[in-house]
């Protein structure tokens, strides 16, 4: 069985992958600054498992972290880049220490961690996978969203220009984008800001971190073997469009004063 290493092991995305990974067997190096909530994801897994904590904002905590997974449980075969920090902050506020600390664990650290793992991999001719956690946020931002959405949005370039460089070697690098997963449990279903998020996909539901868990176990595994270089959106269908407004076009009616027309002329 695979030996997958999980960087922000301890969060809710993160242990619910670590877990949907135990459960099919897979060894586990777990990592995450947070070294009792890290203990709390590997007791919770029921199959050989390493913890490490890293702070991955160090920038020789990446290649240093590969090394140690590596030598506590044999070689790596998948590297799923959870770890990451979603700030509010809006873009007229941003200098450059909250700037470079979001992009050095958000980007920097998957990137480099990325390069670890591909370059051990590659000494041995061994083939893996990588999946880098992004978020809907790539795709369109909110307010106070800015900064965390430009390090969602360049990972998912990084993504496929990993992709590109180390499908020769058998290593394939995706990316799995969540939309509104609720992972905190003391969030109140009948309120506002609650009502918006999950009105906003078409399914109705918030997403679950089980939901993200098994996408990056699928696109991680045998069955997606012919896959490298995409972003896998699991978000109720959020992306596919703005479904919560009004039609544009109510009637034939409305329609035609729309443009400028009669009915009559309309239908002509």
């Amino acid at each position: 069985m695979p030996h997958v290493l999980i960087t922000g092991a301890a969060g809710g995305i993160g242990s619910a992958i670590a877990e949907a990974f135990a459960a099919r067997g897979a060894t586990l190096t777990l990592a995450d600054r947070d070294l009792t909530a890290l203990e709390s994801t590997a007791a919770r897994c029921d199959v050989p498992t390493a913890v490490r904590t890293a702070d991955l904002a160090d920038p020789e905590a990446p290649a240093a972290l590969v090394d140690r997974a590596w030598s506590a449980l044999g070689p790596v075969d998948i590297l799923v880049n959870a770890a990451g920090l979603y700030p509010s902050l809006d873009m007229a506020d941003v200098d450059a220490a909250s700037w470079d600390r979001l992009f050095a664990v958000n980007l920097r650290a998957p990137v480099l961690t990325t390069a670890a793992f591909a370059r051990r991999a590659m000494a041995e001719h061994r083939p893996g996978a990588v999946v880098n956690i992004s978020s809907g946020s790539a795709q369109r931002s909110r307010p106070g969203g800015g900064p965390y959405a430009s390090s969602k949005a360049a990972l998912e370039m990084a993504t496929r220009a990993a992709a590109l460089e180390l499908g020769g070697h058998g290593i394939r690098v995706n990316a799995v984008s969540p939309g509104f997963v609720l992972v905190d449990s003391d969030c109140n279903p009948v309120s506002a800001e609650y009502a918006r998020a999950i009105g906003v996909n078409p399914l109705g539901r918030p997403g679950a971190p089980q939901d993200i868990a098994r996408a990056v176990c699928w696109i991680a595994g045998p069955e997606a073997s012919w896959i490298t270089g995409e972003v896998l959106r699991v978000d109720g269908g959020a992306s596919t469009g703005a479904h919560h407004l009004p039609r544009i076009w109510q009637t034939d009616d409305t329609r035609a004063t729309a443009v400028g027309t009669t009915t009559e002329e309309h239908t002509r």
